[in-house]
């Protein structure tokens, strides 16, 4: 690409690098070896989650420098920089977790802190881990800057006597060493061999449900959320990543043009075609938020209704991110479902053509089974459900992929804890009945605070061979990882007083994941009565950054967002 084609004049970065008293700013430039030619093209921000904490985030780095030989190529000067990551997978199942939903926000604010005071044109973001492509993909759209999404790939699956196996087994094989149905040699060989490459947790969980979103909301170039983090053809999708947000730049195509509310309804109905993870409700209305459109858990879930459930993939399934990229990846999930009327074609995306200009040459694959034709589902209905009723009037969420159709209803007793750790240690311990309904609170985004992930307890009951025979329910949210009649998001949460903080053990609750109910039953005269005796509940945190989230965290029905958004705006940043 001719670099003269750019104009300083209308870019961010003039701020820094134009005019006679700019003169300091430059120094530091030509201080880290940057010509003046250098210095004159557009900037771009090459963001990367990189860290040492876990397998999802180490190959970040090694792509970074892919995308900045692309920017590079076409005429551009990138500046890479990195900000935070919580993984989930080491962070959960004790207070690690409740640093997870905060950290979305953290990168969020940290990319626009540091595309804002350097005055960056443009923006190629990398993430691994469940938080971070949400975090990345938010900055985006509030910076409104030409901006390409990069996902850093899936994890490799492991392989455990002859049979290939996840990250999820391991979780699950915690419950059935407590029962003795493990051998602890068998616990120890697993967790060595689980895991074998770089990349993030290999099935239909968090991380591979929005990296599936990035390619339908159209900020990710098609087939590049796909491939697993080892693949070399990684390096080549992110050079075209660096190659592609220079022509964005020069055609002024933004985040905002791109994240419609139908961009956002496509978004939403990948996650319930693919078995997605609950999560997605949460993240989608953040995102949202950041271009001022209303977008919340209701609307999520109206998408979800209509779906239909076709990519058998795992915790519900048999397949990983792998087998779906090899078998046609999310292009092929999306040309199935725009050939049969479930998403709108007229989407613009980051490749400057809409999303049915670039499924025009996509080919169905017939000698696959992973996904399967929009008009033969394995269900009619999308893998995951809004909920709506007494106990939950602000909603929740339940995934369904994988259960059967006779155990989509449950009615049982409450059994009430206020923390994780002590549902976690009766579940150990098996201090509960079948048939009961766990009810976990106190774990929203305000009384968490940080709406911790409840893998653990689900996973043990699934261990303990329970799964299917108990439901839980929480304030809190669930791993994509979680399977079984598990229901998340319950809002309004038990910090602000809503119904779950007076639910008492031995209550009836009926969950209806057909007719997208959850009730209590207990009267509204009762609840009354309970409600003057209930007082809030202090947290252990009176200071430092979860103190400061709690404060400011919004309901989970709107995405648990910090801020008033894109409808709060006066000017976008790449209007400076």
């Amino acid at each position: 690409m001719d670099a003269r084609v750019f104009d300083k004049k209308k870019l961010p970065s003039r701020h820094v690098t134009e005019g006679p008293e700019r003169a300091p700013h430059r120094s530091y430039l030509y201080a880290m070896g940057l010509t003046r030619e250098q210095i004159h093209q557009p900037f771009v921000g090459v963001a990367s989650c990189w860290n040492e904490a876990a397998p999802c985030n180490i190959s970040l780095m090694r792509q970074a420098q892919a995308v900045k030989q692309g920017v590079a190529s076409a005429g551009g000067t990138p500046r890479e920089f990195c900000t935070i990551t919580v993984t989930d997978g080491i962070a959960m199942g004790h207070q690690g977790m409740k640093s997870s939903l905060v950290s979305r926000d953290v990168i969020a604010d940290s990319v626009e802190l540091t595309m804002r005071g350097h005055c960056y044109d443009a923006l190629v973001g990398l993430a691994g881990c469940d938080k971070s492509l949400p975090g990345m993909m938010m900055a985006m759209v509030r910076l409104n800057v030409p901006s390409v999404f990069i996902y850093g790939g899936s994890i490799l699956p492991g392989t455990f006597k002859g049979k290939p196996v996840t990250v999820q087994d391991l979780f699950e094989a915690v419950g059935k060493y407590s029962v003795g149905d493990m051998t602890p040699e068998d616990l120890d060989e697993l967790e060595t061999v689980a895991c074998p490459s770089a990349g993030a947790c290999g099935a239909q969980f968090t991380a591979n449900t929005m990296a599936t979103v990035s390619e339908a909301i159209g900020l990710a170039l098609p087939y590049s959320a796909g491939a697993p983090a080892p693949y070399e053809i990684r390096d080549r999708f992110c050079l075209t990543a660096g190659e592609m947000v220079m022509e964005l730049i020069a055609r002024n195509i933004r985040p905002r043009d791109i994240v419609t509310r139908r961009a956002l309804e496509n978004a939403a109905t990948v996650v319930a075609a693919s078995g997605g993870s609950t999560n997605a409700a949460l993240h989608l209305p953040a995102i949202a938020h950041e271009a001022g459109i209303k977008f919340d858990l209701f609307d999520v879930a109206e998408i979800f209704k209509k779906t239909p459930y076709i990519a058998d993939l795992k915790p519900g399934g048999k397949y990983v991110a792998k087998d779906m990229f090899e078998a046609g990846g999310i292009p092929l999930l999306m040309k199935t479902l725009l050939d049969h009327g479930f998403l709108h074609g007229d989407c613009l995306t980051v490749t400057g053509r809409t999303i049915a200009e670039n499924m025009a040459k996509v080919k169905w694959n017939p000698d696959q089974d992973v996904v399967y034709p929009a008009d033969k589902p394995i269900t009619v209905t999308g893998g995951v459900v809004g909920l709506k009723g007494n106990l939950a009037p602000e909603g929740a969420i339940v995934k369904v992929a994988g259960m059967k159709q006779d155990h989509l209803v449950f009615k049982g007793p409450a059994l009430c804890f206020d923390t994780e750790e002590s549902c976690f240690e009766a579940v150990s311990q098996r201090k509960y009945q079948e048939g009961c309904v766990f009810v976990i609170r106190y774990e929203g985004p305000r009384g968490g605070p940080g709406m911790r992930e409840m893998l653990s307890t689900t996973a043990a009951l699934y261990g303990q061979g329970m799964g299917e025979k108990v439901a839980l329910i929480t304030d809190g949210r669930f791993s994509g990882a979680t399977r079984g009649f598990c229901i998340g998001h319950v809002g309004p949460e038990a910090a602000v007083g809503g119904p779950i903080a007076l639910v008492k053990d031995g209550d009836i609750i009926e969950i209806d994941a057909v007719k997208g109910t959850i009730e209590l039953h207990v009267s509204d005269e009762e609840l009354a009565e309970r409600r003057k005796a209930w007082q809030p509940r202090k947290t252990d945190f009176g200071s430092g950054a979860l103190w400061k989230y709690a404060q400011i965290v919004g309901p989970a029905v709107n995405g648990a967002v910090t801020h008033p958004g894109g409808s709060g705006e006066t000017q976008t940043y790449a209007d400076i």
